[in-house]
C-alpha cells in the first residue's frame, strides 16, 4: 500500500466531491471511536447536496486540516461539530466549509450500510443523550475493544 500525503490526497478528494462524485476512504483516528474505527471502517462521502442536520457526520476543513465528525449543533451558518470519541472539545465552522457528508459505512470490508439506516441513527441519538456521561462510556469501551 502506497502512503499519500494527506494534502495531495484530501486535493483529490475535494476535486471529486466538487465534480459531484462520492468518494470512499478507510478511517483514520480515533475522534469518532466507537461509530467510526481507525483502520477498520471505511467511509462514503457524498457531495453536500442536501440540507445538512444535527448529527450528520460530515467532512470539512478546520485549521487547514480535514475532519470527518458529527454535526452537533447548528446556527444560522454556523455549524458546531464534535467526535464521538471527544468528550470536551467540538469545532466550529461556516456551511462552506464542508466539503461532504457520509452517506454509508462498511465495517471491516464488510456490505456497506447507510447512515440513514434506523440503527445508526438510534445509536446516534442515543450517544447524543448520554453526552454527560461520554467520558466514561469511552473508557469502558475501549477497554471493551482494545483498539
Amino acid at each position: 500500500m502506497k502512503i499519500i500525503p494527506n494534502e495531495i490526497f484530501f486535493a483529490q478528494i475535494e476535486s471529486e466531491l466538487a465534480a459531484g462524485r462520492s468518494v470512499s476512504f478507510k478511517v483514520k483516528g480515533n475522534s469518532m471511536f466507537p461509530f467510526l474505527r481507525n483502520g477498520k471502517d471505511t467511509v462514503s462521502v457524498a457531495p453536500v447536496n442536501k440540507q445538512l442536520a444535527h448529527k450528520d457526520v460530515v467532512l470539512f476543513n478546520y485549521k487547514g486540516r480535514h475532519v470527518l465528525h458529527r454535526i452537533i449543533k447548528i446556527e444560522g451558518n454556523l455549524y458546531y461539530i464534535q467526535g464521538d470519541g471527544i468528550y470536551a472539545s467540538r469545532e466550529c465552522c461556516l456551511k462552506e466549509d464542508i466539503v461532504g457528508v457520509v452517506t454509508h459505512i462498511s465495517r471491516n470490508g464488510a456490505q456497506p450500510f447507510s447512515v440513514d439506516s434506523f440503527w445508526w441513527r438510534f445509536c446516534s441519538h442515543l450517544w447524543g443523550i448520554f453526552s454527560f456521561a461520554r467520558r466514561y462510556l469511552l473508557i469502558f469501551l475501549r477497554c471493551l475493544f482494545v483498539q
